[in-house]
């Protein structure tokens, strides 16, 4: 049994990426393999086959394994809520909330549930392949890490540092954290992978060589953009920055980028439309009046949300969009933001309260403590899917009679306004089945769907294995792995 886990010079350097792609070119030489992340913050979360939730990226990196989630691989997981604090999932089920005075004090009381699903996993294959989180070089948090460093060591698992030479500085960043971390930690590390090349990697070979002398670390790679990782689901709301551009006249999807936004990777497969354009709009913009459909996202922090969505002004843009006879979707949260109000008696948000929400559909929310965590299928838009709830809070009324999906548990779920126009559901990755999404698309007047959601990420998946094969050394980092 082998681990090797890749830590990154900073976030977003595409270590997520890097660990997917590795698990599935491991995959193809014939290991078995499992992922791991031991500490995650995140809003965008996955339904477990166990009845948990972990990091999408973690979902994502199972499938690239071939093997179904499962708590064990992300056991420890902070979601942002709206007052400065985190709710706080271990061993996929909700342990309460944690603030950011106390988050260090808990952080090294959760070492010990991280080991645990560690040593689970390990006893399941030949490899583990773990991500970190953010950086070893914020030394300012090394006392009681259980993310990088103190994992790493507790586990005694060899490290393979990425930097990303896109944002500049690389040599800066992988020789500065050899400069600042502590030598104990520093000598977990056995070599450095640089990610996200543009242009002819031969004009880098001496910044190359200039990193091993700096740092005393082995390069295994100089790994080109991936283009491919365009086409896979999406965990850190730092991606929600960057514009999707598409030539010539498309069909716009608008969705408007709440501040505690949640599993936006519903939308994801509407990316991949050539005949769509896919709006994830920032505050500060208004939504576009030319969009065919809105569609209010899940939220972590509901009631939060709805007023930072009212003080964007974006209410008056979907009541303007509704008068105007277009449809909307509410997802989850958003969902609830549709209906009359939301009542959250027990404080689950905050301080006990009811706010009007936006009245678009006949409904009311009441918030509970009690976490709804279950995958799903059925039919909705007369097509099949599947796809899976993540929510706390029941919703009744009048709208729920003309329900949208009917789930094959003998279940309803969500509701639809009296004129049709105004859609709400709890269901989460409703979009990735393709002839649901073609019907969605003929109800606004768009084209059909053409593209296999599912399949396009496994091919993405595939290429960018293909990629490493190319330009890293992977028989080095299974040797590292295997302590040979």
């Amino acid at each position: 049994m082998a681990a090797l886990m890749l830590q990154g010079t900073g976030s977003d350097v595409g270590k997520s990426v890097l660990v997917a792609g590795l698990c599935r070119a491991l995959v193809h030489r014939g290991f078995r393999v499992r992922p791991f992340k031991p500490q995650n913050m995140s809003n965008n979360a996955a339904v477990t086959i166990d009845g948990g939730e972990i990091g999408r990226a973690q979902a994502l990196q199972a499938l690239a394994a071939g093997v179904e989630p499962h708590s064990d691989m992300n056991p420890v997981l902070l979601k942002p809520q709206a007052d400065r604090t985190s709710q706080l999932v271990v061993h996929g089920k909700v342990r309460g909330s944690l603030g950011a005075g106390n988050f260090r004090t808990a952080r090294g009381e959760l070492l010990e549930a991280v080991m645990e699903s560690y040593h689970r996993l390990r006893q399941q294959c030949d490899i583990v392949v773990v991500e970190g989180a953010g950086s070893p070089a914020e030394i300012n948090l090394r006392a009681g890490d259980i993310a990088n460093m103190g994992f790493a060591r507790a586990a005694d698992v060899p490290v393979v540092l990425v930097g990303d030479i896109d944002r500049g500085g690389v040599i800066a960043a992988i020789a500065g954290t050899k400069a600042v971390i502590d030598p104990a930690d520093a000598a977990m590390i056995r070599g450095f992978l640089i990610n996200k090349f543009r242009g002819d990697p031969a004009l880098f070979e001496d910044g190359y060589r200039q990193i091993e002398e700096l740092s005393g670390w082995r390069g295994l790679g100089v790994i080109p953009w991936l283009k491919a990782t365009a086409r896979l689901p999406s965990e850190d709301a730092v991606v929600l920055e960057r514009a999707n551009e598409k030539s010539g006249e498309r069909l716009v999807i608008a969705c408007p980028i709440l501040p505690r936004i949640a599993n936006f990777d519903d939308l994801d497969p509407f990316k991949l439309e050539p005949a769509v354009d896919l709006v994830m709009v920032p505050p500060g913009q208004p939504i576009p009046a030319e969009a065919s459909l809105i569609v209010v996202p899940g939220s972590k922090a509901t009631i939060a949300d709805l007023r930072a969505l009212r003080s964007e002004g974006w209410d008056i843009d979907i009541l303007a969009h509704h008068r105007r006879g277009k449809p909307i979707l509410g997802i989850c949260g958003g969902y609830q933001m549709l209906g009359r109000t939301i009542t959250d008696p027990e404080g689950i948000e905050g301080t006990p309260e009811t706010i009007q929400g936006l009245g678009l559909l006949d409904v009311e929310t009441r918030l509970a403590a009690s976490k709804s965590l279950e995958r799903v299928s059925g039919r909705a838009v007369e097509q099949s899917f599947s796809g899976y709830e993540m929510h706390v809070g029941i919703t009744t009324g009048p709208d729920c009679a003309r329900p949208f999906a009917e789930l094959d548990s003998g279940r309803s779920d969500g509701a639809i306004s009296a004129d049709g126009r105004i859609s709400g559901t709890y269901v989460h990755g409703l979009f990735a089945s393709t002839d649901l999404r073609r019907a969605m698309m003929g109800t606004i007047g768009g084209q059909s769907a053409r593209e296999n959601y599912d399949s396009s990420v496994n091919q993405a998946l595939d290429e960018i294995a293909a990629q490493l094969e190319e330009h890293t050394d992977i028989r080095a980092m299974i040797a590292i792995a295997t302590g040979q």
